[in-house]
């Protein structure tokens, strides 16, 4: 097959022996300056079609949904009612046999994120995956890059990234309403943690593949209803507890607003490390190098050398609190109430502060900002967060989260658990992907695979 044969060209050509060929790989990066036109639709797949999957799913309805991918045969039979031109599989290793798809959407428990995400790639299928990204700091930078390598379009799933209220506080940080920011702290009350491994095991349900859905993880046997669905958040082997996932969510708007990639230390309190099962509550400090001046020392004035100066180098710090640590006296305080919101950003600046959840801001104190008139609007609204990546699919531009923005915010993330999980501060060098300080640390930052799911 020549490299500029296109896959509906060749699938016009061949008919219906294509199916029949061995799969080789010229539907990778050469193919992307042939993508489908705007007014043709996707052949997309979906990998996890219950819960927020079926979201996702929905988010893509109006494209050709060619194949749909469970390990619970239930949830599947629910989804192919809605798509029978459909073809419905329990593995994902298989459905990407097929040679005719132009996107993926994954929708699965974290631990799958990364390995279907990096098979999708490979095949140079453009993909939209779930937040978080990754289960490791491995993987999210490994999937950044092979996604830059295939010039594919990518999105994490962060929704409200695409909402207007993120857009304004965004401008308002970016305007300087508050002045320098100094620190912000984040929060959700949620709590996904605690609990003993089970002892013994329980009978499989008939519509569950218990072995595709362990996947890459250890083997374990089933119990009923500490796994699947929902409660493998839980479970360090499958997910990251509250950080893993609701911080992309809430991280979003200050990596956003203030334009940060990369930690250079991070430490977490929480209450003892389990081996198996996720924290009910923890408190993690990241910080941030603020941006140079680019200036030379030659053009430096002696003010350089001052108390300002020194004061602008500080870094950021950035704070998470989830669970029963979340900040109710610092954030009832400045709000003014006893019990504050269950879910929100407090950008601290020097001239001020700004409080701000899914779909609200406000500026504090308010008597200072009483006859405050807001910037101009800036950054255009989005078409939706789905639109947003089947655009960039069939246009070439660009999504808001795609996996260069999405890839570090994770990266960010998940060095949480890692510095909880260690017990210690660590040092982290973005550059060469180093736990600096901590050996302990290092181990987290990656994991092993079973054997038949090597990445």
């Amino acid at each position: 097959m020549a490299p500029n044969l296109t896959r509906r060209s060749f699938l016009r050509r061949a008919g219906g022996t294509a199916a029949a060929l061995p799969l080789v790989g010229y539907f990778g990066s050469p193919a992307r300056a042939d993508s489908p036109s705007p007014n043709e639709k996707l052949n997309v797949a979906c990998i996890g079609v219950a819960h927020r999957g079926a979201a996702n799913v929905g988010g893509v309805a109006g494209e050709n949904v060619v194949a749909l991918c469970d390990v619970d045969q239930n949830y599947l039979a629910k989804a192919a009612a809605k798509f029978p031109q459909a073809i419905g599989y329990r593995d994902y290793r298989r459905l990407f046999e097929r040679r005719d798809l132009d996107a993926v959407v994954i929708s699965t428990a974290d631990h799958h994120h990364a390995p279907a995400t990096l098979m999708a790639l490979r095949r140079g299928l453009h993909v939209y995956c779930e937040k978080p990204l990754t289960h490791t700091v491995a993987e999210a930078r490994r999937v950044a890059k092979l996604a830059a390598e295939q010039r594919v379009a990518t999105q994490m799933g962060t929704q409200i990234h695409a909402e207007e209220n993120y857009r304004r506080v965004v401008e308002l940080i970016r305007a300087g309403a508050i002045g320098r920011v100094r620190a912000v702290h984040c929060w959700v009350a949620k709590a996904w943690g605690g609990g003993e491994r089970p002892a013994g095991s329980d009978a499989v349900p008939t519509n569950l593949d218990w072995d595709l859905w362990l996947g890459p993880a250890p083997r374990r046997p089933y119990a009923t209803g500490r796994y699947h669905p929902g409660e493998w958040r839980r479970w360090w082997d499958f997910g990251g507890g509250t950080l893993g996932d609701m911080a992309c969510h809430v991280l979003d708007l200050p990596f956003w607003a203030l334009e940060l990639r990369h930690p250079t230390k991070v430490r977490a309190a929480g209450p003892p490390v389990h081996a198996e099962t996720c924290p009910l509550g923890i408190h993690v400090q990241w910080e941030f190098a603020r941006a140079t001046s680019g200036r030379s020392k030659s053009e430096a004035s002696d003010a350089d050398t001052s108390e300002a100066a020194a004061k602008s180098a500080e870094p950021l710090v950035l704070h998470w609190y989830d669970g029963n640590q979340a900040p109710t006296q610092l954030v009832g305080d400045l709000l003014g109430v006893a019990q504050p919101p269950g879910l929100g950003v407090l950008f601290i600046g020097e001239a001020g502060q700004l409080f701000a959840d899914y779909s609200h801001y406000r500026l504090l104190p308010e008597q200072q900002f009483a006859d405050f008139v807001p910037p101009a609007k800036s950054i255009p609204p989005s078409v939706g967060h789905h639109r947003e990546w089947i655009d960039a699919c069939k246009t070439g531009s660009s999504t808001t989260c795609n996996f260069a923005y999405s890839g570090a915010l994770t990266e960010a993330v998940l060095l949480g658990n890692v510095a909880y999980r260690a017990g210690e501060e660590i040092v982290w060098d973005p550059a060469t992907m180093q736990v600096t300080n901590s050996p302990a640390a290092t181990a987290l930052v990656s994991k092993p695979y079973r054997d038949g799911w090597e990445m």
